[in-house]
């Protein structure tokens, strides 16, 4: 039985608020409303945000309703590389007790469905509980019924409308600090009409469309006179680099030297300078991503391509600065598996679901979002 239906009153004498979110910039980002509702109506109480090490660098510093940041070592989805779940984790039930120790009256579940990590919410034994479950989650003292397709950053809201929290906002908003830009100028050329980033990665391959098609839109708008700067996490190098690569060969076929506008910042920039970058930006083209969630949440326009199912969850409301390409396939290209039932069939194939969509309708985007720059 859930409490979702029943009066959304305030919890009384709230000092301490602790929030579990784990997961990519973008799980992050989808939260940030749900966190200034917290705010606005806990104005009292500091706020804990349990999260990754590299989740806890983009905060760290950043104007928001977060007052400290813990870094929790093992979340209870995932495992030590010695294969020790967060229960056999000294460091990480370390990190639980000291919360119970300083005492925690409004734990918040903000990472999934809580089959998981309802239990470590439980195990801070603060006065009140609220999050998402699924039906064989443990129990919190208000839930939400965790259903997938719903508007991430919507269903935070609704989650913290639980406890007496209603929305404030109901876009993800991170502001600049002046760490961002010093460490974005290196990268920036003078003489260009402007900065477009590209962002070809994404952590599911699905949601990757073909890097050919990025290399074509980085040329052309190139010769459009823009410079275009390929990034992405260290991992994406390769990915990056290849793609700078190709857009530098397909641009010395266009009229003028477009070529010197285009180059791969991807696996060399800081958090910091992922921030300064996306925030300088005119454009962001991307995937169904965490930097072009960040992009948004700077208010830096994007043009993306998406999977359908993923553009119910993750994907921006307004179309003014913000356009999407659509892939509407429902299965594996490879094996036929359904990808519109999270609970169905799964496969392990590592194709894209999105090479459908071609480079000339994102190009087409990416052009009107920069016209009158």
């Amino acid at each position: 039985m859930t409490d979702a239906g029943r009066p959304n009153h305030r919890f009384e004498d709230i000092r301490r608020i602790a929030v579990l979110r784990g997961g990519g910039i973008g799980d992050l980002l989808s939260i940030l409303p749900a966190l200034e509702a917290l705010d606005a109506a806990y104005p009292d109480a500091e706020q804990v945000l349990m999260t990754t090490p590299l989740l806890a660098s983009l905060l760290e510093g950043r104007p928001g309703p977060v007052d400290r940041l813990v870094v929790v070592p093992v979340f209870p989805d995932a495992k030590a590389p010695d294969g020790r779940g967060w229960r056999e984790h000294e460091e990480t039930m370390e990190v639980i007790e000291k919360l119970r120790a300083d005492g925690v009256d409004l734990g918040l579940q903000l990472h999934g469905g809580g089959r998981n990590s309802n239990r470590f919410v439980n195990a801070l034994e603060a006065r009140h509980t609220v999050g998402c479950a699924t039906p064989d989650a443990e129990p919190l003292e208000r839930m939400l019924p965790h259903l997938y397709y719903q508007r991430e950053a919507s269903r935070w809201l609704e989650v913290v409308e639980l406890a007496g929290a209603p929305a404030v906002v109901t876009e993800p908003r991170v502001e600049t600090i002046a760490a961002d830009a010093e460490a974005a100028r290196p990268w920036i050329l003078d003489g260009a009409r402007g900065l477009v980033v590209v962002h070809a990665g994404a952590t599911d391959p699905r949601r990757r469309w073909p890097a050919e098609r990025f290399a074509a839109v980085a040329a052309e708008l190139a010769a459009d006179g823009w410079q275009v700067l390929v990034v992405g996490d260290p991992s994406e190098r390769e990915l990056g680099d290849g793609i700078a690569e190709k857009a530098v060969q397909l641009a010395g076929n266009l009229p003028g030297n477009p070529e010197a506008l285009i180059s791969s910042a991807a696996g060399r920039t800081s958090v910091n300078g992922l921030v300064g970058l996306l925030a300088a930006a005119n454009l962001v083209v991307a995937n169904d991503s965490g930097p072009r969630h960040l992009a948004q949440a700077l208010g830096t326009p994007t043009a993306s391509v998406y999977w359908v199912g993923n553009l119910i969850n993750a994907g921006p409301q307004g179309r003014r600065l913000h356009r999407v390409q659509i892939a509407w396939r429902p299965d594996c290209p490879v094996c036929g598996a359904d990808g519109t039932n999270p609970f169905g069939r799964h496969c392990d194939h590592s194709v894209s679901w999105v090479d459908s969509v071609p480079a000339e309708a994102v190009l087409a985007d990416a052009r009107d979002l920069l016209a009158g720059h």
